[in-house]
């Protein structure tokens, strides 16, 4: 089986969405520069949301056309609708990623549409993306735990994936948004969705409300997956769940990754300066203890 795991570094744009105060265009020009120097092959840059619902992303188009997108890595940006798709293409988007959720209460809480409205919604954007030549990621959110009504369905999640996936996403990420899985049933999960799809159009994406993130990597690791999202430092907090500590540090990621002998590509050093860079730029300590550790050797 190949030992090489892909990051997909969601900072940029999952671990800035929520912080309450307003970061600096240059910051996040520079973090993209700072983390486009690691190894990292998948940076998501931004998001072209709306900036009524998410003002800290409002510079989106001066973000996207203020990096340097070096060669031989892969720049996305989510976009929710064919408004968002078409801002991201005026500034030349060649990756896009779209989402939804396997709870139909998370995703009108947040989206204001029900789960198969979502998905009717993406169809035109998959068509044109198609004929554009421009490629369409997938989330699925809620795959272990909805902070509104609690357990969901397997069946669900592997419904949405599907149908993702029929639609033309050419990889799927599972996100357990509010962190509440374990490794068990992240690996069952895991593999009911792997039953009906490829495991190499999979991917992971857990949060660390519990300290269960790297458990759960861990587990679908052993089950073939070879794509994790993370962001650096641990940037992200989950609005909907109290206490929780958001997306998984890539820094700790990566350690894990390099200690049980998979190659990522990535400068282990370099990322975990990076985080250091970035928290000192939010005005906290860095949310990854390998930055850390690391910063006192």
């Amino acid at each position: 089986m190949d030992d090489f795991v892909r990051i997909v570094e969601v900072g940029p744009r999952d671990g800035l969405q929520n912080e309450a105060q307003p970061v600096a265009t240059a910051d996040k020009i520079e973090l993209i520069r700072q983390l486009s120097l690691t190894g990292l092959r998948t940076i998501e840059a931004t998001s072209f949301v709306s900036p009524r619902w998410v003002p800290q992303l409002a510079d989106a188009a001066e973000v996207y056309t203020g990096i340097e997108r070096r060669p031989g890595i892969d720049y996305p940006v989510l976009v929710p609708n064919e408004q968002g798709y078409d801002r991201a293409r005026a500034v030349g988007v060649q990756e896009v990623a779209v989402f939804t959720a396997a709870s139909e209460t998370f995703n009108r809480t947040n989206t204001n549409a029900g789960i198969d409205e979502s998905l009717a919604r993406f169809a035109p954007i998959l068509a044109r993306a198609k004929a554009d030549g421009v490629k369409v990621r997938g989330y699925v959110s809620t795959v272990l735990g909805c902070p509104y009504q609690g357990e969901v369905a397997v069946s669900e999640v592997v419904r949405v994936a599907r149908a993702l996936h029929d639609m033309g996403c050419y990889e799927i990420s599972l996100g357990d948004t509010i962190g509440v899985g374990t490794p068990r049933k992240a690996r069952a999960m895991l593999n009911a969705v792997a039953s009906e799809l490829p495991m190499a159009a999979l991917a992971v994406h857990f949060h660390d409300t519990y300290g269960q993130a790297l458990a759960n990597i861990d587990a679908c690791l052993e089950e073939g997956v070879r794509v994790v999202d993370s962001a650096v430092s641990g940037a992200g907090g989950c609005p909907y769940a109290k206490g929780a500590s958001g997306n998984v540090a890539s820094e700790d990621v990566v350690y894990m990754l390099h200690g049980i002998g998979m190659r990522t590509g990535i400068d282990l050093p370099a990322l975990a300066a990076t985080g250091r860079w970035l928290a000192a730029r939010l005005g906290r300590e860095t949310g990854s203890k390998t930055g850390r550790a690391l910063a006192a050797t």
